[in-house]
């Protein structure tokens, strides 16, 4: 029987790339989508997680382990905390969506940008960013940065003003960092707009190498 792996999202619109990765990188694991929207939400309108995140995250995790999953792959930076507190209760992994990006970051340069378009993503990147670092044993410089009215934008069906914001932002980071890494995945498309001559540093997007570092899990853990 093959493998079941089941994704946590908190925007259901991510379910297509993960399918396109899972087919891509994953076959013939059975991917399985839990896409809850009232997470982010509450993320956002609290600021960060709070015990109801945390608790709801676990249900999520709990249930999929009951249902045979062999791991279960947050997609969302905002709830990457939850992970640390969740593994316990469950034997199979949980990983966070960041973790192999900020990885590969680390291993590419030691001034670090990162750019986000919601608040709620910055700070647990930036953390998870100091965390590697000091479990690797590497100095960083970290400049992080709130792509301002982005997110406003968006929401508001304005998605040329919030790509316009995400590359002036993108292009001021590039400039002074060694390496810049998008805090929400859903920024990689505008990251894809610039053009050869304006990518003077590497941008880093998490679904890809989350897959792939989750492929590596996967093949660690017997049928």
């Amino acid at each position: 029987m093959a493998k079941r792996v089941v994704f946590l999202h908190t925007v259901s619109a991510l379910v297509g790339l993960f399918n396109d990765l899972s087919r891509e990188l994953l076959a013939p694991v059975e991917p399985i989508h839990i896409a809850d929207e009232l997470l982010l939400k509450l993320v956002l309108a609290q600021g960060g997680v709070s015990p109801f995140i945390f608790q709801r995250v676990a249900d999520h995790v709990i249930a999929a382990e009951r249902a045979a999953a062999s791991a279960v792959q947050c997609t969302c930076s905002s709830i990457s905390p939850c992970v640390d507190a969740v593994q316990p209760l469950v034997s199979i992994p949980v990983l966070k969506i960041d973790q192999p990006m900020v990885d590969e970051a680390l291993r590419l340069g030691k001034r670090i940008g990162i750019a986000a378009t919601a608040s709620t993503t910055l700070q647990p990147t930036t953390n998870l960013v100091l965390q590697r670092a000091n479990l690797h044993q590497v100095t960083v410089e970290i400049e992080a940065r709130l792509c301002e009215g982005a997110y406003q934008a968006l929401f508001s069906g304005d998605t040329q003003t919030h790509d316009e914001i995400v590359r002036q932002n993108l292009r001021d980071l590039m400039a002074r960092n060694d390496v810049v890494i998008l805090a929400q995945a859903s920024m990689a498309r505008v990251a894809d707009t610039l053009t050869a001559e304006e990518r003077r540093v590497p941008i880093l997007s998490s679904p890809r190498l989350a897959v792939e570092h989750l492929r590596r899990v996967l093949e660690q853990i017997p049928n």
